[in-house]
């Protein structure tokens, strides 16, 4: 979970933040005894808020941060503890800011009413407003969630008044951040304001004094960014003509708060993710090699050049890293060697033969970026009887011939090994295999998507389920519908579709040939 599953959410469904779909809130039956009363009760420091007692709780906090969960979601119970930390660490601080939570299946009036369609969902209610709560954006973490409450709770910016006081300001921290509008009350500086009241992990400041403008050199409105590494200082001017554009700032802010080339550890994974560059280059070597460690040398060299387009990373095989590389087929002794990820689609690309130079590592990612490498698709070797069982297993090699045989109508279930709503279902996919086993034109089958690649399929989720139809045409249907044998059989028995729901068809292009003419990126998989 600390690496693979970070990777799971972030890498092979950018859903990080972890929310379960909930299609319908649905209140659960109501104690005949329940007593109707607007008393604030606490767990844990945490504010128990039902329809009764929620007004009474937006009255008497002025800011008041609203978990809504469900006593079964697995999310919500990693989250826990995490709200719980946040919860005191608040009080501790006599912040004026209060966490609250709502069973959103046992209130379902209260569930209605605020949207609440998956869980967990937080939202602030600030003095006392009901009708529109702020989505929160910060980590799901405690410290994540102080954070955004303490940035909330206060100025989003510190006034800087003169040299001495900048100057203190930007040695306070590794990393800060100061606006300087020679109009506060601008439309500028208020789209500084509300992006400092997002960007909770930096402390910003603001200048408008004229002997702040001309001791760091500037002439018109301009944000800095003021770092103890790399250049030390990035400056990001205000267009005259344009303004200040919220997320441009916000994006620009991620990208160059980043050290030129990371180190993937605990401490800096959720920068990494959080970052939304859209590609990241990785180097694996072993710190225990002084050789190996040679390396970065190149490496850094060439990630100046892509700098906002592609994120360097370093992993060390022996420390924090190690729970990547089943993700990417890999063992220790793979290293050193590269790997670049398209973070849209977790697609991943390597060198036929790996080569550090800048120059090479350089080329490399160009191409990659120009289109004119192929992906790099892991597959798993086939079980000797997997075409003998009721529910037939596919593996990246195999998927072709088996998904797209014109004379059989395929569904195939696409999972994790980890994942709980997959393991939950794991009878009643079995079950249905049983069911069609002897039938000649309906095949059922299951493929493990974290250990097996397809070149244009991706999958988001787990479990997905795509119905593959017989006939020409490389039709793919996405099932959508309750997980239950009958259902199920339903949808196969009429072809692919439920009367109440119509299927979302789309085309698979086939994987596509090899271009002796261009570079390589890596081994292209049969059945991609």
């Amino acid at each position: 979970l600390v690496w693979l599953l970070v990777l799971s959410l972030a890498w092979l469904d950018p859903a990080l933040g972890g929310e379960e779909e909930d299609g319908e809130v649905v209140a659960e039956e109501e104690e005949e005894d329940e007593v109707v009363s607007d008393e604030l009760k606490e767990e844990d420091g945490i504010l128990v808020l039902h329809e009764h007692n929620f007004a009474r709780a937006l009255s008497e906090h002025r800011l008041l941060l609203v978990e809504f969960y469900a006593p079964w979601c697995g999310h919500c119970q990693r989250l826990a503890p995490a709200f719980i930390q946040a919860a005191t660490a608040l009080r501790n601080e006599s912040s004026p800011a209060r966490l609250g939570k709502v069973d959103a299946t046992a209130q379902a009036a209260l569930a209605n009413e605020f949207g609440i369609t998956s869980y967990p969902t937080l939202k602030l209610f600030r003095d006392g407003n009901r009708t529109h709560p702020l989505a929160y954006t910060g980590r799901m973490d405690a410290k994540g969630i102080v954070r955004w409450m303490q940035r909330r709770a206060s100025p989003s910016a510190t006034l800087l008044h003169d040299a001495d006081t900048a100057a203190a300001f930007i040695s306070s921290q590794d990393l800060v951040v100061i606006g300087f509008f020679k109009d506060l009350g601008g439309e500028a500086a208020q789209v500084f304001y509300e992006v400092a009241g997002e960007v909770v992990d930096v402390p910003f400041g603001v200048a408008e004094a004229a002997e702040l403008f001309q001791a760091y050199g500037l002439a018109a409105d301009t944000v800095c960014l003021f770092k103890k590494f790399d250049e030390g200082r990035t400056d990001f001017p205000v267009d005259p003509a344009r303004g200040l554009d919220a997320a441009e700032l916000t994006q620009w802010l991620r990208v160059h708060s980043l050290e030129l080339v990371m180190e993937f550890t605990n401490e800096t994974s959720d920068q990494i993710f959080s970052a939304k560059i859209p590609h990241h280059m990785l180097l694996f070597l072993n710190k225990s090699s002084s050789a190996q460690l040679g390396l970065r040398d190149g490496f850094r060299a060439a990630a100046g050049t892509f700098r906002g387009q592609v994120l360097f990373v370093v992993v060390d095989v022996t420390g924090f890293g190690v729970d990547v590389l089943p993700f990417f087929g890999m063992t220790p002794a793979d290293a050193p060697t590269l790997r670049l990820v398209k973070m849209e689609n977790n697609r991943k690309y390597r060198m036929d033969q790996d080569a550090f130079s800048e120059t090479a590592i350089r080329t490399f990612v160009q191409a990659v970026l120009d289109g004119k490498v192929k992906p790099h698709l892991m597959s798993a070797e086939p079980p000797e009887d997997w075409d003998t069982r009721p529910v037939k297993v596919l593996v990246g090699k195999t998927f072709e011939q088996v998904a797209f045989d014109e004379t059989r109508n395929v569904f195939v279930k696409f999972y994790a090994p980890w994942c709980s709503h997959c393991q939950e279902m794991a009878a009643a996919w079995e079950e249905l295999g049983e069911r069609y086993k002897d039938h000649e034109g309906i095949v059922i089958a299951e493929m493990d998507a974290t250990a097996n690649e397809l070149e244009n399929i991706t999958i988001r989720g787990f479990p997905t389920l795509h119905y593959f139809p017989a006939g020409p045409g490389r039709k793919m249907v996405e099932y959508k519908s309750a997980r239950d044998v009958e259902t199920f059989s339903k949808f196969l028995e009429n072809g692919g579709t439920l009367p109440e729901e119509p299927p979302a068809v789309s085309d698979v292009p086939p994987p596509q040939a090899r271009d002796p003419h261009l570079p390589q990126g890596g081994i292209l998989r049969d059945g991609d």
